[in-house]
């Protein structure tokens, strides 16, 4: 029944997300195609249900070449990259629109576990690997919540002088926990626990309120501060 149910809510709430919001992406959409380079939507392959690939969207905020430059497939807190609309864009989460449309055609659904790219997916356990995506993939869950930030994480570690191997040894072990989490305490409740909790992030980055509302989360081993007593 919870996947019915899942599945009708998102419909419903993304439909009228798109509608509501309508005013806000046409603008958008007429700002990128009359600046920078002109792209205005960006998709990637993610690996998504049942380890399928789909193709996500999101409002283009980066040079069409950037996969080729720099740091590849990580992006870092102020990436040269980045044009100079996408970061505000990325800052505010506007990018992340589009993938209402993921969510209209089954592919996504709000409250998930994250969408990977396969060579990111790849930095999973095989226990991971096999059961995080039991569940559709999400605009928002709970790694996402925690990696409200990640792009300041990854930016001012100084353990490692690659990023990658950062993500692969500190990062993945870590969302693989979270998402394991979710797979054996997701519902309707939940679900709506992590919308509520995305919405109040959207103003206030700090995560311990997180831990909070979900005081059985494994220990966040970035922040210790935060874990709940």
């Amino acid at each position: 029944m919870y996947p019915v149910l899942k599945r009708f809510f998102d419909f419903i709430v993304a439909l009228i997300v798109a509608l509501i919001l309508s005013p806000v992406l046409i603008p958008i959409i007429i700002l990128l195609r009359f600046s920078g380079e002109g792209e205005v939507l960006y998709g990637q392959d993610r690996v998504g249900y049942r380890l399928s690939k789909f193709k996500i969207w999101k409002f283009a905020t980066m040079l069409k070449n950037s996969p080729n430059m720099g740091s590849k497939d990580v992006t870092l807190r102020n990436d040269p990259r980045v044009t100079f609309w996408g970061k505000y864009l990325r800052i505010t989460k506007l990018n992340e629109l589009p993938q209402i449309f993921n969510v209209l055609t089954g592919d996504m659904s709000l409250v998930g576990p994250r969408p990977l790219m396969p060579v990111s997916f790849a930095y999973y356990s095989p226990e991971v690997q096999e059961k995080v995506y039991n569940s559709v993939p999400g605009i928002t869950g709970i790694g996402s919540l925690i990696f409200r930030d990640e792009e300041h994480l990854v930016s001012t570690q100084t353990e490692f002088q690659s990023p990658h191997d950062f993500y692969k040894q500190r990062i993945y072990p870590y969302k693989g926990q979270l998402e394991m989490w979710y797979q054996k305490n997701k519902g309707l409740k939940v679900d709506f626990l992590i919308l509520c909790l995305t919405a109040i992030s959207l103003f206030f980055k700090q995560n311990r309120l997180v831990y909070q509302v979900f005081s059985d989360l494994p220990p966040n081993p970035f922040n210790p501060s935060v874990n709940a007593n």
